[in-house]
């Protein structure tokens, strides 16, 4: 058998160099161009969240980013990023670093 003989089962692909990785799109603002901050209480059984309101793409980076800045938890859910307790003023410095231009509304 030779060195260089390799056993390619299946590509799809003629060469490496064909192959384009796509990259997650990130969070960005939605159509209106302004983010709502806003505190939550009803139907969390009496926990604060502070909801974002008018992200699109990809939530998930910017929910950890946030996560850790506030040192708290979180999720994304319907186009929202919910971070738990009352932490609007922390996220709104935060999301205007990034270049955002966020809002508070909603009990602030």
């Amino acid at each position: 058998m030779a060195e260089d003989s390799r056993n390619i089962v299946y590509s799809t692909h003629s060469s490496p160099e064909e192959q384009q990785v796509s990259s997650p799109k990130k969070a960005t603002m939605a159509s209106g161009g302004t983010i709502k901050i806003q505190r939550e209480k009803k139907g969390r059984r009496g926990k604060t969240v502070t909801v974002i309101y008018g992200l699109s793409g990809d939530l998930k980076e910017l929910q950890r980013e946030l996560q850790k800045h506030c040192g708290t938890g979180g999720s994304s859910k319907n186009g929202c990023i919910e971070i738990q307790g009352d932490q609007g003023k922390k996220i709104k410095t935060y999301l205007e670093e990034k270049g955002f231009k966020p809002k508070l509304s909603g009990g602030y």
